[in-house]
């Protein structure tokens, strides 16, 4: 049976770089302090106005595509994981297929929040496991939430910055690339963070507008301990799925939100904290793109070497939470 392997990496942060020192000023208070120290946030980059997600897409799509080396006119299937899309409808996939050229290719777009491009990753390995036509699929996370915050609210405007992940899954009848996944949801915590309104439950008007209900927000609190729980309990579910032992995981990329849940997972699970590669302190939270940008950004940093055993951990509002096992 073929099996998806990763041929090609690729990420993109827009060229407008805010700093942490940028939100002191504008709030008049010292943000820097708990960004630094509780959320191992510097800086981070916005889009401009006249950028969309999908302008965000384009860049990190063409540095996989060139990275495995094919062309968009190779492409079987286009996955835009995100929860910003460019409209409501169509899909932003289909913006970035006639974007790019890539003329053979199916497209859809994909809403796990956060957990988005684990998800994807894994949606598009099943085609290839089960399709013959299915040689090459584009999978992006991407991630453009500045145009939604509600700068009123600096415990949230801070954290969340703009970004694209992706790779290019390669159909293979002799390399093992993904391996098993995992998915996980808490439905319960559906109304707690997440953009409410401009959908069929609460459409636009002047009334929402006015109310800023349009922008992310955060009505209630998620348990603190919700990721600790979840995330080492998926992790350990994937590796024995996969066959593996947790132990010999070499790299993890989970979901760049919070540090503190990154380290108490590595904690519990008695693994070195450093093989968790991290970017949140050059580029804030990205939500959806997060993962793919990580993973990307260790690749040029030549972390990874032939047969490393990665784990991918999404986890996002809904709750919706997916792990995946690849081998390199």
């Amino acid at each position: 049976m073929a099996k998806a392997v990763i041929a090609g990496t690729g990420h993109y942060a827009p060229e407008k770089v805010v700093t942490n020192k940028y939100f002191d000023e504008l709030y008049k208070k010292d943000i820097s302090t708990f960004l630094k120290e509780q959320r191992n946030i510097s800086e981070r980059r916005w889009m401009t106005s006249n950028q969309s997600t999908s302008d965000l897409i384009l860049p990190a799509a063409e540095m996989a595509l060139k990275n495995a080396g094919i062309s968009a006119q190779d492409l079987d299937l286009i996955i835009i994981a995100t929860d910003t899309p460019d409209y409501l409808s169509p899909s932003t996939a289909a913006v970035v297929q006639h974007k790019m050229n890539a003329v053979k290719a199916g497209t859809f777009d994909m809403n796990a929040a956060c957990a988005g491009f684990v998800t994807a990753m894994d949606t598009a390995r099943r085609y290839i496991e089960t399709d013959t036509q299915m040689q090459n699929v584009l999978v992006v996370g991407a991630y453009a939430m500045s145009k939604w915050l509600n700068m009123e609210d600096y415990k949230i405007a801070t954290l969340f910055a703009d970004g694209a992940g992706a790779v290019v899954l390669k159909s293979s009848q002799t390399e093992k690339g993904i391996m098993a996944a995992t998915y996980k949801s808490v439905g319960e915590y559906h109304d707690y963070m997440g953009i409410y309104a401009g959908g069929s439950y609460k459409p636009f008007n002047q009334d929402v507008l006015d109310k800023k209900e349009h922008l992310l927000s955060f009505p209630k609190r998620i348990p603190p301990e919700t990721n600790g729980l979840h995330w080492p309990a998926l992790v350990k579910q994937t590796t024995e799925k996969a066959g593996w032992n947790y132990r010999d995981i070499n790299h993890f990329f989970i979901t760049q939100f919070n540090i503190q849940s990154i380290n108490e997972t590595m904690d519990k699970l008695e693994l070195p904290r450093d093989r968790a590669h991290l970017v949140m302190d050059r580029f804030g939270y990205t939500g959806s793109a997060s993962i793919g940008m990580c993973l990307s950004d260790a690749v040029a940093d030549k972390k990874l070497k032939k047969g490393d055993k990665l784990m991918f951990v999404g986890s996002g509002g809904g709750l919706s939470m997916a792990a995946v096992a690849v081998e390199w």
